[in-house]
């Protein structure tokens, strides 16, 4: 904690290290009430930095130094400088060792940074900085070193050693402790070391690579989570797969290890061989994990495993490059996940997230760049802007030159870089080198903050039978003030008949056409695209796939947007076209109940949605997919003051008027999709996800309209179902209606039958939390009383109190402010106990410029409270003061 203002890092100022570690050698001895640390680093001065024998200045935090020597000589308080943040020493040598013992304190590490303990079990968390909390180290990911670990523990309470690498030794030790060696081969940077001690169970399996080389895959859980491990590790051969089959990438190591840790602040970690998952993003089986849930630990087990290669075997050289392993990372995973499932939902699920969230970050007080130009705190910095527009951007590198192309580059890419500390630059010219282009302008989208808005206007020459789009491209300013030069955005488009058939594509100055689905770029502030041999006025299909993180403007009338939704070839256009209609009609209502009008809901909307619903030829998952209205997130976002209580009002009546004349089609395809899953047990695969999604959105929509034989299948579903994914959705529809007395009974049954699972509990927090119920800041604080909450888990936070103040818009926002006061004493409380779960439940508050004049004052004077409560960590009083500026 800190109360005198936190220094601010810029990129403009990186500087090669002074000094390099050759190898690291590491003793543990764990206890119940600390933990000892002995390192040995092995070390030279770095050849880059020139001549002379500058200070060694290690970092370490919270740290108790016991001992330091240099080369043989053990140093005296005289002949070294230590305070809170550094160990100063002075080499006499160019190339020395160091060995330092240290005194931590595991069992009190509330932040669960650096070595920690989760329930009776220790683990480590070193992203980004942590590793300066267990020992004296240059802790920055420039620093790559070779990493031999030795840990030794109570062999009764602690009877699994593992750390990163292969095991080499393992033996007794005195009065009933017992010792393991592990050896990393490779070189890594002190956040990818990790740390597992406990009394765990583990399953396990075999890989075969490519090149015929066996690998043991072990996945270690608490005993009694050991039958909820089977999806994550077919998920695991799955991902080492479609790996070694989509980017020739192979593991490198003899064994490949997941740990699930209750109290976790991410959702799981890369440490090189060793990978420390939350674990809600390890443990699924149907009766206890929805089909989100499943798909979310197979797209996170492929991530974490993903970053072997690009995260670990080439690595980011500054923090400011985090986007580097995290956005193609993740774009890694999501090409995965659009092979194991549908990838047009996925896709829409991407965007669907990107723009209600994503784009509300670059457009708040903690804008920044993919590449950020400073920071005060880097774990702010582990932001969706980051990660999935990260991954927007090297989605579009990957459109420019083509799946060949990008593939050369890849491999150019991690050829080029293997065991190396690069930067995004380093990536761009790899697929530069290997394509033969001139990717320059491009690199914008790493150094210019906002969403760029993209305008497009059309032209008819029937004469000339020419048809024509001008793109104008702006960007709104952001807080760093940096110009916002034209960015490249590739356009993929194609154009409509009157038929709804895509029409061939030829631009002007071209012999013949190319294809029916087009990429252009745009790259100037101004431009005109002419289409040549088009008979009629075609209707255009634009940015098809989400081809660029932009927000689209183009005028289409209600009518048009029925016509893509109905014809569109291309999926995520299709449903995107749905959206645009849902939003039209919604503020619409909106409009209408702050003008105190009787609401009418636009009828195209409701005959759109029954095409869709009657459209059997339709994948079902789709079918759910544009059924689903925009959020009221999404439709906040939109606007440029959020009025919550007329959104939520609108979007309501809009869904009761859709229960209400698609009845019957609703009640049809329920009870045909429940059918089959009562005779059908569960499989985590597409189809059943599918099946699932349309029978429970239909729940959803059916239960608005309070009919008994509504009610009735919602508690036979509650009742009778073999999986968590049919049981919460009904739970979640009985807290959202008003059967008072059902709702009641089943909320009791579900904790009582849960009660000992933490996962499941979860749940049913969120659930009670986003219920837009009058009432909600009430139920929510009630919850907080109940025994299976604490704030000390971050899962719990985010389930509760994250739930509640993200998702629950109208009850958040309630005109008193008491959803301000009461985010504001939670962050104050949870400041002191883990400044990265706080600083991250902040978000909402951020916002406050969004939201009328009376809720401004009332959000702007929360944060000025937080920001008087005393010593605020740098993760809270970065968020805060940039939001105040």
């Amino acid at each position: 904690m800190r109360t005198e203002q936190p220094k601010m890092i810029y990129l403009k100022d990186y500087q090669a290290p002074e000094y390099l570690i050759d190898e690291t050698h590491l003793t543990f001895e764990l206890h119940d009430d600390h933990t000892l640390v002995h390192a040995q680093l092995v070390m030279r001065r770095n050849p880059a930095r020139g001549a002379g024998l500058p200070p060694l200045v290690l970092d370490g935090q919270q740290l108790e130094l016991l001992s330091v020597s240099l080369g043989d000589v053990e140093l005296g308080a005289s002949d070294y400088q230590v305070d809170d943040s550094y160990l100063t020493l002075h080499p006499k040598a160019e190339a020395f060792t160091v060995d330092t013992s240290v005194r931590i304190h595991p069992e009190t590490n509330t932040a669960l940074e650096g070595l920690y303990k989760s329930g009776s079990m220790f683990c480590t968390q070193c992203e980004a900085e942590g590793f300066r909390k267990i020992t004296y180290y240059l802790d920055r990911p420039d620093v790559m070193s070779k990493f031999t670990t030795t840990v030794s523990a109570e062999q009764h309470s602690y009877p699994v050693l593992l750390s990163n690498g292969n095991p080499i030794a393992s033996g007794p030790g005195e009065d009933g402790r017992h010792w393991a060696t592990w050896e990393d081969p490779f070189m890594k940077p002190a956040y990818l070391f990790a740390l597992v001690a406990g009394d765990l169970w583990c399953v396990e399996d075999t890989f075969t690579t490519m090149s015929a080389r066996e690998v043991t895959l072990r996945i270690y859980v608490e005993p009694e989570n050991i039958d909820k491990c089977q999806h994550a590790m077919t998920s695991l051969k799955k991902s080492m797969r479609w790996d070694e089959e989509v980017y020739g990438r192979e593991y490198d190591l003899d064994i490949f290890m997941i740990v699930a840790v209750n109290d976790f602040n991410m959702g799981a970690m890369e440490n090189k061989g060793l990978n420390i998952f939350n674990s809600s993003a390890v443990l699924a089986r149907a009766e206890t994990a929805t089909d989100a849930a499943h798909q979310r630990v197979e797209a996170i087990v492929a991530h974490e495993y993903f970053h072997n290669w690009s995260g670990n075997r080439v690595t980011c050289r500054d923090w400011f490059q985090l986007s580097l392993k995290e956005g193609f990372t993740v774009y890694r995973d999501a090409g995965f996940s659009s092979d194991m499932n549908s990838a047009t939902v996925k896709r829409i699920q991407d965007v669907a997230y990107l723009r209600t969230h994503q784009f509300a970050e670059d457009a708040g007080p903690m804008a920044h760049a993919v590449r950020p130009d400073s920071f005060i705190e880097i774990s702010n910095f582990y932001t969706l802007t980051v990660y999935e527009k990260g991954a927007e951007v090297v989605g579009m590198i990957h459109t420019l030159l083509g799946a060949e192309g990008f593939r050369k580059g890849s491999d150019l890419y991690f050829e080029r870089h293997d065991g190396q500390a690069v930067t995004c630059d380093d990536f761009v010219k790899a697929m530069e080198d290997a394509n033969g282009v001139d990717l320059t302008q491009f690199k914008r989208w790493y150094s210019q903050a906002g969403t760029p808005r993209l305008q497009v206007t059309e032209a008819y020459d029937a004469a000339a039978k020419t048809y024509s789009l001008h793109f104008h491209q702006t960007c709104p300013a952001t807080p760093d003030k940096v110009e916002k030069l034209p960015f490249v955005i590739p356009v993929a488009l194609g154009l409509i008949d009157a038929h709804g058939n895509d029409l061939p594509l030829r631009l002007a100055g071209e012999t013949e056409a190319v294809g029916t689905t087009r990429v252009i770029s745009v790259t100037e502030e101004d431009q005109t695209f002419v289409f040549e041999g088009i008979e009629a006025k075609p209707l255009p299909s634009l940015l098809r796939g989400f081809s660029a993180p932009v927000k689209l403007s183009f005028d289409y009338d209600r009518d048009q947007l029925m016509v893509l939704m109905q014809h569109d070839s291309d999926g995520f256009n299709r449903w995107d076209a749905g959206q645009r209609l849902a939003v039209q009609c919604l503020q619409d209502l909106t409009q209408q109940y702050m003008q105190n009008s009787t609401m009418v809901l636009d009828p195209r909307l409701i005959t759109a949605l029954g095409t869709v619903l009657a459209d059997h030829s339709l994948d079902q998952a789709m079918v759910a997919e544009m059924l689903s209205l925009p959020s009221e997130a999404y439709l906040a976002e939109l606007s440029d003051r959020a009025e919550v209580d007329a959104i939520h009002a609108a979007r309501e009546f809009a869904r009761a008027q859709i229960a209400e004349h698609l009845y019957g089609a609703l009640w049809q395809r329920y009870q045909a999709n429940r059918a089959i899953s009562r005779d059908t047990a569960y499989i985590p695969e597409a189809e059943h996800f599918a099946r699932r999604a349309l029978q429970n959105i239909a729940l959803s929509y059916l239960m608005l309209t309070a009919k008994p034989e509504v009610l009735e299948a919602t508690l036979e579903q509650f009742d009778a179902c073999d999986n968590m994914t049919e049981r919460l959705t009904a739970l979640a529809v009985l807290v959202n209606s008003r059967f008072d007395a059902e709702k009641e009974k089943a909320l009791a049954t579900f904790a009582e039958h849960f009660k000992d699972n933490p996962l499941v509990m979860d749940q049913w927090f969120s659930v009670q939390a986003g219920s837009t119920l009058p009432g909600g800041l009430a139920r929510v604080k009630a919850l907080m009383q109940h025994p299976a909450f604490t704030l000390k888990n971050p899962n719990k936070v985010r389930a509760l109190i994250g739930a509640f103040a993200q998702q629950n818009l109208v009850n958040f926002h309630a005109v008193d402010g008491s959803g301000y006061r009461f985010l504001a004493d939670l962050v104050i409380e949870l400041n002191a106990l883990n400044p990265q779960i706080a600083s991250r439940q902040l978000s909402p508050l951020t916002r406050w410029r969004k939201y009328d004049p009376h809720r401004q004052a009332l959000m702007r004077g929360e944060l000025e409270r937080i920001l008087a409560s005393g010593a605020l960590s740098s993760d809270v009083y970065e968020v805060v003061s940039k939001s105040l500026a």
